[in-house]
């Protein structure tokens, strides 16, 4: 049975301007005192009298399922404002026909976002927002792939979230501890959490990286346990699994899209489909998380725009012929800088696009105006030069 905050949970001012009902929440879906603050600081649409709070628990087609105080409500997509992620807080209200409609979208704390998945592309993609713990699931059956994981955890920096590394499967290999000793290594300051879902173990571990009321996402690529996990801690089968391919690794897409599930403690994971590629999306912040230590040494450089290469003095070439920085991780750094750098000057390239079409529709207007002018000069000194003769022929 559902329970759900109410209005004597919680402590407002006596200036309170929201009918008390507007405060029902969700809390299977981690709506707490904050967020009921976050909705009182961001009040519902003047002529939606009668709004109430909502999670954003799933995306699809043509449909947005929703969490409200009375249960799932499956609504059209909002007509105006911004475009709704899984995890939004969104005040519920009713559209002109009187429907129940997502009526607004609250602002976000945290949102994890990469660059969608095709190659042109330059446009963000937002996978989930208002998250607290960003977990990176790294299954020990399959090789460890370095510069995926760096770039993930970077992604997971620069969401605002907290990032955790996962270990999943340990109980398929006796290289366990060596992957474990890898990540730790590779991200240093992350926590790691090593589990076997198929025996339990490092689930309370886990548990207690998520209380009550926060929202963890796990991301990881096909295959990687997720989903065994997720059904571990709910403690039910709520996702299908599948299984793995001997030959390579791999597993087929058993979570089809991203969404919202309650644990009993009142948290909540986001589950994700396996992702293949994790392109960066404006991610100033959380390389300067991940690669804290490069930035530590860029300072030590006797030049201030040191390129890094064979300036005398650069501490990053010290390094690497001291062996105290890995050659794997400066050219994993320079690798994600260089795609950082692609896709600003993609961005850069689509302003510059938009400005010269809209400066040429101004070229244009302004033409057809002036055009449109010497025409109806033109046909206006015929006129008065018509009159002119019909005068004098009389």
């Amino acid at each position: 049975m559902n329970t759900y905050a109410s209005s004597s949970d919680l402590s407002f001012s006596s200036t309170q301007q929201f009918p008390s009902n507007q405060f029902h929440g969700p809390v299977e879906y981690g709506f707490t005192n904050e967020t009921a603050e976050l909705f009182r600081a961001h009040a519902a649409p003047a002529a939606q009298e009668t709004a109430s709070p909502g999670r954003v628990v799933r995306l699809d087609r043509n449909r947005v399922l929703v969490a409200s105080a009375d249960g799932l409500l499956h609504l059209p997509y909002p007509m105006h404002g911004l475009v709704p992620a899984t995890g939004d807080w969104v005040w519920l209200g009713h559209n002109n026909a009187g429907e129940p409609a997502v009526v607004q979208v609250l602002p976000r704390h945290s949102a994890l976002s990469r660059k969608r998945a095709f190659e042109a592309s330059s446009e963000e993609q937002i996978l989930g927002s208002n998250i607290d713990i960003v977990a990176v699931v790294v299954p020990v059956d399959r090789p460890l792939t370095h510069n995926r994981l760096e770039r993930t955890l970077v992604a997971a920096w620069d969401s605002g979230a907290t990032p955790l590394v996962v270990i999943t499967k340990a109980d398929l290999t006796h290289l366990a501890d060596d992957v474990v000793g890898e990540v730790i290594l590779q991200a240093a300051g992350v926590d790691v959490v090593t589990t076997s879902a198929e025996h339990g173990d490092g689930l309370d571990e886990l548990m207690q990286h998520i209380p009550a009321g926060t929202t963890l996402v796990l991301l990881g690529p096909s295959g990687a346990g997720k989903s065994t996990l997720i059904n571990a801690l709910a403690g039910r089968d709520v996702q299908q699994t599948g299984a793995v391919r001997a030959g390579d690794g791999k597993g087929k897409h058993t979570t089809t899209s991203r969404e919202l599930v309650p644990l009993s403690g009142g948290a909540v994971l986001m589950d994700t489909p396996g992702v293949r590629g994790f392109g960066l999306f404006d991610a100033d912040d959380g390389m300067d998380e991940m690669f804290g230590d490069l930035e530590e040494l860029f300072t030590r450089c006797r030049f201030a725009d040191c390129a890094h290469q064979a300036e005398p003095g650069c501490a990053v070439q010290e390094a690497l012929a001291e062996e105290t920085l890995d050659p794997r991780r400066w050219a994993s750094y320079q690798k994600l800088q260089r795609e950082l750098a692609a896709l600003a000057r993609k961005h850069d390239a689509a302003a510059r696009r938009a400005y010269q079409r809209e400066w040429h529709q101004k070229v244009v207007s302004a033409e057809r105006g002036q055009r449109a002018a010497e025409r109806y000069k033109h046909d206006q000194a015929e006129e008065r030069a018509g009159k002119g003769g019909k005068r004098r022929k009389r």
